[in-house]
């Protein structure tokens, strides 16, 4: 029997690196350590031997102890016990008084077993191994090289001058390398550090070694992913080549790695349908076997937020069942995807809340935001509860330096009721506003507008500590647009930036520097300036050309799902003179190969943006208006937010209306009618105080009040502000008289393509129908009179039913001319009776 275990054990990676390849130099030490079989029995064996123990003998036991552990399931693991243990400080004290004997592999793997086990990066042993390490650094080969970087990453080192001189030696070396593991931890572990330069080469590297490893080690894309994810780069060629690994592996995943790589998915806003699907039925799978605290709360985080109704109630029952076994790590992540699912049960929260309420005192700051946050967001009540965490947060805010810290702890802060604001809080948010990024301080300027409005005394002035603050953050976010030269690090700052405070203080002052660095727009950037333009709703013309010159220069660079962000504002801003129009053109030539490639949410949008440009390639059309196509949009709507999933069905209707009234030719038929009856039910049918005005105005200035409606509903549900019916005198009729109008607004939907026409026969000869449509300041691009597209399809749409449109822009309206009755009643004449052709 002992034999058969030793045969077992020399199996293990460690036991056999130390055997040294023969039975001449095996030893009374191994053999005793190679029938070991658990963590206790090696302590015992290193008691026992104390003064025999070679250096080898030490690796060997260090890795063994190790390898125990990484067998065992988390919650079965005994690390407290091996380091509280007498004969593992022997092996401390001996590894460290023979780290100039240990040959280079066995040095770097003491140091990464030692870390595993939980040795504190402090202790004298890590920074011994640590600093011979350094010495050895550049004669280390790949592998000791690769697991070293691992250590100091471990550390929280990424950013040291030892992880740059790896990052050097990676740089020197990586031709050589051959091997995806290696690679691919080297990666992440560099990646605060690389250069453009080196960026681009390891992702050619990593390109090149995916297609020659084995497709079963789905770690090495996972760690790609990471890397990209870290350096921000969402580089698509590459993503989608680990998504194809990652794919063929779901069947071996754990719902620990899907919730992984589904979160780096998300920071790299990389939505893959296809994974999405998959990952949602392997978690599925899962659910019976994930019943410990640890595998369950993995798989609540990952399936929660995709799960249907029934699978959510049968996760929720299951949490509140371990709830009391959660620690702190787990109680907040489950409170977390607790408000992400939009929980409303109240025992369950409650259960949760008193667990992590037991656990204040070990979270950190940004956890406390964290948990802090996801309670507000779950609209639990406890006044006691919040005041001891908004103490909590006041502290952790007053004692830290870190300017991430800081902003996400004043921003949670300022969710909270508070009248008053500590002077320690301000001092410290304008101690760090000279070291933030622009997003840093939109953040804090939000927060401060909410201070402000939630101060008593704002009623009379605002208080001078809100002054001052909000002048340090002006002054902060000037200097910053001025010193910026690098385009890809303002486009990075930019990405989240939205707000009054922005729009107001910012906007102007960060279109002039983006046009004083408009030469760094690169198809590689393209898509994110556009989509920054989209944003802000900000037609800058000179952007406009350089992105469109830029396009189509290097089109063939650009990936095909990068058109959508690319074409967006050109499509949402109403932007078209003719080298705009062939940039669209040279898009669709582009993507056209590639449509069965798109997710079916992202076609869904590219193809509705088109639309808005009155574009409809019939290629594209087709391949979204086909029962195929629906059936896996409907399933991966399942598996996206509430918010987002509203977003693409009401996108698809709309393009579908698009499509239905601009491209008959297609027959593509109109199936939206029960989804927009529903809408219509959900929306508040009032009439607004203003809308009552106008429409009293109208019936005089047409006659009388019954010479036009409010609010109608048009065939394929458009709404109309105000409509009206005039003669070939151009003399308002009134509804009374036309007794064939007479029909239920339920009816008026069914209108179908020929009903229009029909309805058109029974007016007076050449009478006209009149839309009068008001045009508030979101139909127009920011600061101008420059109107956007999709109020242009909607007048294209409008005139197509068979109506005159009549536009009335707030700007005209609520101008310094039109400040009486009479003035507005004179220019609604004008516009309606006068100008109609």
């Amino acid at each position: 029997m002992a034999m058969f275990r030793l045969r077992a054990v020399t199996g293990s990676f460690y036991f056999r690196r130390f055997l040294h390849g023969g039975a001449a130099n095996w030893d009374q030490v191994l053999e005793q350590l190679g029938i070991c079989s658990g963590e206790d029995q090696v302590l015992e064996v290193v008691g026992k031997n104390k003064a025999k123990l070679t250096v080898n003998h030490v690796g060997c036991a260090m890795g063994m102890l190790w390898q125990f552990q990484r067998e065992k399931p988390q919650m079965l693991r005994t690390v407290e016990f091996i380091k509280s243990h007498p004969e593992f400080l022997t092996l401390r004290v001996l590894a460290e008084n023979k780290i100039e004997l240990m040959e280079d592999f066995t040095l770097v793997d003491i140091l990464y077993n030692v870390l595993r086990l939980n040795v504190e990066p402090y202790d004298s042993l890590v920074q011994h191994l640590v600093s011979e390490a350094w010495l050895r650094l550049y004669r280390f080969p790949m592998p000791s090289l690769s697991k070293f970087a691992v250590c100091l990453s471990d550390q929280r080192l990424q950013h040291s001058p030892l992880m740059g001189q790896i990052t050097d030696v990676l740089n020197q070396k990586l031709s050589a390398i051959d091997d995806a593991r290696i690679l691919t931890t080297l990666m992440v572990s560099v990646s605060p550090l690389v250069s453009p330069h080196l960026r681009d080469a390891l992702i050619v590297k990593a390109d090149s070694l995916l297609d020659t490893m084995d497709p079963s080690h789905y770690n090495n894309p996972r760690r790609v992913v990471q890397f990209l994810r870290n350096i921000k780069y969402s580089y698509r060629p590459l993503l989608e080549k680990c998504n194809h690994i990652l794919l063929r592996n779901i069947p071996h995943l754990d719902a620990e790695n899907i919730s992984i790589i589904m979160g780096l998915y998300q920071s790299l806003q990389f939505n893959n349908c296809d994974f999405r699907l998959a990952a949602k039925q392997r978690l599925m799978e899962l659910v019976d076997s994930s019943t410990d605290p640890f595998s369950f709360t993995k798989l609540f985080v990952a399936l929660g937020p995709m799960a249907g109704q029934d699978t959510k109630e049968r996760l929720e029952s299951t949490t509140l069942l371990l709830a009391e076994e959660f620690n702190a790590q787990q109680a907040l992540v489950v409170a977390e995807t607790l408000e992400e699912i939009q929980c409303r049960n109240l025992h369950l929260i409650q259960k949760i809340v008193s667990v992590v309420h037991k656990n204040l005192h070990v979270y950190k700051p940004i956890e406390i935001a964290r948990i802090t946050q996801a309670l507000i967001l779950l609209q639990y009540q406890s006044p006691e509860l919040f005041t001891k965490l908004r103490n909590i947060l006041v502290h952790f805010l007053q004692d830290s330096v870190y300017p991430y810290e800081v902003t996400m702890l004043t921003r949670v802060l300022s969710m909270l009721p508070s009248p008053q604001l500590d002077e320690g809080v301000i001092s410290r948010v304008e101690a760090v506003l000279p070291q933030c990024n622009l997003n840093d301080l939109n953040t804090f300027a939000m927060a401060v507008a909410k201070w402000v409005r939630n101060d008593p005394s704002y009623r009379h002035n605002t208080p001078s500590k809100y002054v001052r603050l909000l002048q340090t953050l002006n002054r902060c976010g000037h200097e910053r647009l001025l010193k910026a030269d690098r385009l890809d690090l303002v486009l990075e700052e930019l990405k989240y930036m939205s707000g009054e405070w922005f729009e107001e203080m910012l906007l102007e002052e960060t279109m002039v520097t983006l046009q004083r660095l408009e030469n760094q727009i690169s198809w590689a950037n393209v898509p994110e300036m556009a989509l920054f333009l989209t944003r802000t709703n900000h037609l800058c013309i000179p952007l406009m050309d350089r992105i469109a010159s830029v396009t189509m220069e290097h089109i063939n660079k650009i990936h095909y799902s990068a058109t959508y962000a690319t074409l967006l504002p050109f499509a949402i801003l109403n932007y078209n003179p003719p080298r705009v129009d062939k940039m669209f053109d040279i898009c669709i030539q582009h993507f056209i190969p590639h449509i069965s490639f798109f997710d079916p949410h992202l076609l869904v949008l590219l193809a509705y943006a088109l639309a808005v440009a009155d574009c409809f390639p019939e290629d594209l059309i087709r391949e979204i208006f086909n029962v195929d196509f629906l059936a896996k949009l409907d399933s991966q709507l399942e598996t996206l937010p509430d918010a987002q999933n509203m977003r693409i069905r009401l996108r698809l209707m709309e393009l579908n209306r698009a499509v239905c009234l601009e491209c008959p030719e297609f027959q593509v038929p109109w199936f939206h009618e029960r989804y927009c009856q529903q809408l219509q039910k959900k929306r508040n049918g009032s009439i607004s105080p203003l809308q009552q005005q106008i429409h009293k105005m109208l019936g005089e200035v047409l006659g009388e009040i019954n010479c036009a409606r409010v609010a109608v509903l048009t065939p394929y549900f458009y709404k109309v502000d105000f409509e009206c019916v005039l003669d070939r005198q151009h003399q308002a009729v009134a509804y009374s008289e036309l007794s064939q109008l007479q029909i239920s607004d339920d009816e008026k939907v069914r209108w179908g393509s020929d009903s229009v026409g029909k309805e058109r026969s029974e007016f007076p000869p050449g009478a006209q129908r009149v839309a009068v449509d008001f045009l508030e300041s979101k139909s127009f691009c920011k600061q101008s009179r420059h109107m956007k597209g999709e109020a242009m399809m909607r007048k294209r749409h409008l005139e197509i039913l068979g109506y005159h449109v009549v536009q009335i822009p707030h700007f005209e309206w609520n101008s310094m001319e039109l400040s009486t009755q009479d003035a507005w009643k004179e220019y609604l004449r004008k516009k309606i009776i006068t100008e109609l052709p």
